[in-house]
């Protein structure tokens, strides 16, 4: 009889003879149930990095663009990614027909702008931004193409940042963003046209920043001045230098300062201060004649109130120009002194200019859940660049103006506007004809 030892011996031998097949196969299952997460993972990984350099370094998609650090949202986009190259832009265009054909003037349609923004962000502190503007569609018919701001930024922290290049100088609501879609109208303000003259840009460098938990925003630049001898009655846009070899005999300072104290109101102002004159001389026959310094001065105050569909805006500017007088008879010599120079071509002394305007956003009424937007507006401005002339030059009346404007916006998603807006002319000594505007805009 077998012994129990033997036996036992038997039941494992019998044991192992049939698990070691089965084990066997388990750990061939085990193995490329491994192998296949490890290729999940691998792909995951893969994934994540394509993803992070379409992010990244490609060029990135935001439909929700957002204002960053004053800028036109579109312009902002560069500021929202993690490295690399970025492109956004905007483009307008508008039919005006005038109504009365007062003056002759004809009804015209216009591709006002197609504009490119380009950006490259080097690090987390070190960005590139710029903004390339094709005007009237071509260069002919009096198109241009212009690089209306190139900036190195350094980023380094909410207080305190530096920018340097050709820069927006930060007056007014329009003249930083300038985009269709964020104001009403196929028009930009007359006061912020004029005085405060969009798109204003110089070369220059400056700080910027925001304190107090976002509460405070401020600006402090200096740029290169105005050229005073294209200044003109209608006002400063002819002293513009634009980046282009500019002439920098005389530094400005410009400086801004905004307060939100609940995030529906914005509460600002800002100043422009800088000669003019750039040293330059003039020669009228034999006689060389020096321009004057021409201190100008400009000053902004501005609010801006956005809640529950109502948003409204109303901004007061006024400027100063020293030396006006002089400067003219400079400009525009005459052997019978001031005499030929009094019928209103003078550069004014001083030069005022405000508007305010309210809008309602009515779709939210009936689908306050939707993206699309349809606003009724209304706005009023007042401009007079003969505001003040200097002794011995009469005023041209032809520039005090009055402008009432009312239209509506619609919006079908928030990048892209369509613009009707009707808009009453009313110059003093002057004849304007009313004009209905028609227009899209969009940015992306």
């Amino acid at each position: 009889m077998p012994s129990p030892l033997r036996l036992g011996l038997v039941a494992l031998l019998c044991l192992a003879s049939f698990s070691t097949p089965a084990a066997a196969e388990n750990d061939a299952e085990r193995a490329e149930n491994d192998r296949i997460a490890e290729l999940e993972r691998k792909v995951d990984v893969l994934a994540g990095e394509l993803e992070r350099q379409r992010t990244g370094s490609a060029v990135p998609e935001d439909p929700e663009l957002e204002s960053t650090w004053g800028l036109g949202p579109a312009a902002s986009k560069i500021y929202g990614i993690t490295q690399g190259l970025s492109l956004g832009g905007y483009a307008e265009a508008k039919y005006t027909a005038h109504v009365g054909d007062k003056g002759g003037s004809k009804n015209t349609f216009d591709f006002v702008r197609g504009v490119l923004y380009v950006g490259y962000k080097f690090t987390d502190w070190l960005v590139f931004n710029s903004e390339i503007e094709f005007e009237h569609a071509s260069t002919d018919q009096g198109g241009s193409v212009s690089l209306e701001f190139a900036t190195l930024d350094f980023l380094w922290r909410d207080e305190l940042n530096a920018r340097a290049g050709l820069m927006l100088l930060p007056m007014g609501f329009v003249n930083e963003i300038h985009e269709p879609p964020f104001y009403y109208g196929n028009n930009r303000p007359e006061a912020e046209r004029r005085i405060i003259p969009t798109t204003w840009r110089e070369n220059g460098v400056g700080i910027f920043g925001s304190l107090l938990s976002d509460l405070v925003h401020y600006k402090l630049y200096a740029v290169n001045g105005f050229d005073g001898t294209d200044f003109d009655r209608d006002g400063f846009r002819g002293g513009r230098q634009k980046g282009s070899e500019a002439l920098a005999e005389d530094i400005a300072m410009v400086a801004r300062l905004d307060v939100t104290p609940i995030p529906e109101l914005l509460l600002g102002g800002s100043v422009y201060v800088g000669e003019s004159g750039q040293n330059q001389e003039v020669t009228s026959g034999a006689t060389t004649l020096f321009i004057p310094d021409a201190r100008t001065v400009i000053y902004e105050f501005h609010a801006q109130l956005q809640t529950h569909g109502l948003k409204a805006r109303g901004l007061l500017t006024k400027a100063h120009v020293n030396q006006a007088g002089e400067l003219t008879r400079t400009l525009q010599p005459s052997p019978a002194g001031v005499s030929d120079l009094s019928a209103g071509e003078s550069v004014a002394q001083e030069m005022f200019g405000a508007y305010a305007e309210a809008g309602y956003d009515v779709w939210k009424l009936f689908a306050p859940d939707s993206e699309m937007s349809l606003e009724p507006f209304y706005r009023y401005e007042f401009v007079d660049t003969q505001y003040q002339t200097p002794t011995g030059f009469a005023k041209d009346s032809t520039q005090r103006n009055t402008f009432h404007t009312v239209g509506i916006s619609f919006k079908p998603i928030p990048n892209v506007v369509l613009k009707v807006d009707y808009r009453n002319r009313d110059s003093r000594g002057g004849s304007q004809s009313d004009e209905v505007n028609l227009g899209f805009g969009l940015v992306f």
